[in-house]
């Protein structure tokens, strides 16, 4: 008896992307050097410990790594369940962190820390941006081809407007970095890119006309007298120098006086006391002093080749969820950087944002962690020679081939085939009425003239017989 064949069937190699794991740590650590080059001279001189600051950012590193880890293992489905709960208790704490007394620590004149019994514990904007990327990813995916409606429209700024203003009043370059990762992820769920750059255009030209009136603006409430200080010194930096400006223009003496290749490692001297907060928001301009140019350009690359790789996971993502997680993600980590790099170099005015795996500050280092294993999480689920997977992404290929070919909607493709599709059976009928109306006359015609030779015939016989 011959044995039966077996078929084996092929394992689904799944995916993870460690590329992007090893871009992580490589930032990490090359941020931990340089939060320990710009901080050590004031950590001695305030704490007495040169180490004070490079510490804590480590315990928070390794902490946010393990927990990118966990994540990164775990089905990011589970995220949908949170996005409701996380958005109730974001709101609760940014109202409880700004105007309940006793949980809000005021740092610089504002109040964004949340404390409990007088110690602070984290920032409650940090936890509003991964809020947000998860309420809008779910959002996003329920409302499907209704995203370019009034109703997606108006559930999309149900979901981002409370939980941004609430953050703009305390903080304006979160709220604007929020408002910019929930507008880009609405841009690429949509399908009418052209009311979005008509959008961006008039916030553009609303940014030019509130930058050359801030004192109306101030009347009226909209900024606050630091926010026009800022404004006015970026405007014009050497009058402000003692003052508003000082930090923006020592940050570029940093920059221009490192050269191309900087003055070493740890040899930084706008460190020592010139650039407030060094550590913080304008380590790019210390990292340009003591690494240069080449330095500047190796850490920008750094974070492309980072964006990149989210880019290939959100190409390849299994599913729509995880296609806008990743998208919400990569636009956090793009606006921060963009931002922080403007701010430094003076083509914006400072807002205060810090760089992502460079600034010191344990919350925003352990929620960038989670944002980073929610994108692994996603690589993690990735299949490889899936079949299912491949027809998914071609057809979404094939979808934005065709969307980008002539920008119409699914929706108005089908009313002009359905049209195309009458036109053509009416002249298909009207070509069949022309033929069989010819064919009706060329046989009334033949028949006519059959009978006509039939009696002349007739009439030449009888002749004949006659003369016969």
């Amino acid at each position: 008896m011959a044995q039966k064949k077996k078929r084996k069937k092929k394992k689904r190699q799944s995916f993870y992307d460690y590329s992007l794991l090893f871009a992580v740590i490589f930032l990490c650590c090359f941020g931990l050097v340089m939060v320990f080059s710009t901080s050590y001279y004031t950590a001695g001189l305030q704490y007495g410990d040169t180490m004070y600051y490079a510490r804590k950012q480590a315990v928070f590193m390794l902490a946010g790594l393990l927990l990118m880890l966990v994540i990164s293992k775990l089905d990011y489905h589970w995220l949908r369940r949170l996005a409701i709960p996380a958005w109730f208790i974001s709101f609760l704490l940014m109202v409880m962190t700004n105007y309940v007394p006793g949980f809000g620590k005021e740092v610089n004149g504002q109040k964004r820390w949340f404390m409990i019994s007088g110690h602070a514990l984290f920032q409650t904007s940090e936890i509003v941006k991964i809020t947000i990327i998860i309420a809008m990813a779910v959002l996003l995916v329920r409302l499907g081809k209704k995203v370019d409606s009034f109703r997606g429209v108006a559930w999309a700024l149900l979901v981002v407007a409370p939980l941004d203003l609430l953050v703009l009043s305390k903080n304006l370059s979160t709220g604007i970095i929020i408002f910019g990762v929930a507008f880009i992820m609405f841009f690429v769920a949509s399908r009418r890119r052209v009311l979005f750059g008509v959008l961006a255009g008039l916030a553009a030209g609303a940014a030019v006309i509130a930058v050359n009136s801030v004192e109306k603006l101030v009347d009226i409430g909209i900024l606050e007298p630091y926010q026009v200080s800022r404004i006015l010194a970026w405007q014009n930096p050497e009058a402000y120098s003692a003052t508003s400006a000082m930090q923006t223009l020592q940050g570029l003496y940093a920059i221009g006086s490192g050269g191309l290749f900087g003055k070493g490692l740890g040899n930084s001297i706008q460190k020592l006391g010139f650039v407030p907060e060094a550590q913080n928001d304008m380590i790019f301009s210390i990292i340009c002093e003591e690494l240069g140019l080449f330095g500047a350009l190796c850490v920008i690359l750094l974070f492309l080749f980072l964006i990149y790789r989210l880019f290939v996971i959100a190409r390849n993502a299994p599913d729509m969820f995880g296609f806008m997680l990743v998208v919400g993600v990569m636009g956090h980590i793009s606006l921060q950087v963009m931002l922080n790099i403007a701010v430094v170099t003076n083509f914006i005015p400072n807002t205060g944002v810090t760089l992502p795996f460079f600034s010191y500050g344990g919350t925003a280092v352990l929620f960038l962690m989670i944002e980073m294993g929610i994108a692994l999480s996603v690589s993690n689920r990735i299949v490889i020679n899936d079949p299912k997977t491949a027809a998914t992404r071609r057809r979404r290929a094939e979808v934005s081939r065709r969307q980008s070919a002539d920008g119409l909607t699914e929706r108005e493709r089908s009313r002009i085939r359905r049209q195309n599709a009458a036109a053509e059976e009416a002249r298909i009928s009207a070509q069949a009425s022309a033929r069989t109306r010819r064919s009706v006359s060329a046989g009334a015609s033949d028949g006519a003239s059959s009978s006509y030779d039939r009696s002349s015939r007739r009439t030449s016989r009888n002749n004949n017989r006659r003369g016969s």
